[in-house]
């Protein structure tokens, strides 16, 4: 009932096409992309995206940026911003459960899973800013449950994103580092390069929830994409990319 609630919701918007912009955190990039595509086809709805840290589309949001939703890569910065009563009461929601990987470009490199953290056999490894990205925070608890926090501190170099995360390995700056298996997830495996999926009690999990936010307040557009976010045409597709719900 509730699907067909959604795609009756989404049609009956199509006549009255709008622009909406959306916060997107980077982790999601690919499906997000994925999805657009296929609700701006349905609804005639057009979306502009800008992806990033969560973090630093919390400072952009609370200094007025002119967003409409917040897709995060945590549940606690929209929770904050519906509490700081800039958001649409009522419209949060997880829309997926992220899931953390050790990668490394290098095929060969990660046979072993953890065991390759200590060995330390490696000049830099990679994540995201801690501070402003959620993975990057995961990838501490992750570090600090192995206890090899301190071993590997003089090691890391850390990207402003996700995204950048992943450029540094991807490049060889880095030979390996934590990022969102969405990055390399294809087909239901690890498309290239060598993995260890970490193992979801090792940190906190990513639930990643979205928000209608004060500048989307009541703006049938927003509504039609959150509700579209949750249908099973929507979650397909993020389920291809090794999220959870």
């Amino acid at each position: 009932m509730r699907f067909l609630f959604a795609v009756l919701f989404v049609f009956s918007t199509a006549a009255q096409a709008e622009t909406i912009q959306v916060a997107v955190a980077a982790n999601f990039t690919a499906p997000m992309n994925r999805i657009i595509e296929n609700f701006t086809r349905a609804t005639g709805h057009t979306v502009k995206t800008a992806f990033g840290a969560t973090g630093k589309f919390y400072a952009q949001i609370k200094n007025g940026a002119p967003f409409d939703i917040l897709l995060a890569a945590d549940n606690e910065t929209p929770a904050k911003l519906e509490a700081e009563e800039l958001t649409q009461a009522g419209s949060r929601f997880t829309y997926a459960i992220g899931t953390l990987v050790l990668w490394s470009a290098d095929a060969t490199f990660i046979t072993d899973g953890a065991e390759v953290l200590n060995r330390n056999q490696f000049n830099k490894l990679a994540i995201a800013n801690p501070k402003t990205a959620p993975y990057g925070a995961a990838a501490l608890q992750v570090m600090k449950q192995l206890q090899v926090e301190q071993l590997l501190a003089p090691k890391l170099v850390q990207g402003e994103s996700i995204t950048q995360a992943y450029q540094f390995i991807s490049s060889g700056n880095a030979e390996l580092g934590f990022i969102a298996l969405s990055q390399v997830f294809k087909e239901g495996k690890v498309a290239n390069g060598s993995a260890w999926i970490v193992p979801a009690e090792l940190h906190n999990p990513i639930r990643q929830d979205a928000v209608i936010l004060k500048h989307g307040k009541d703006n049938a557009a927003a509504m039609a994409l959150m509700e579209y976010l949750q249908s099973e045409s929507a979650r397909a597709i993020i389920r291809e990319y090794g999220y959870q719900f």
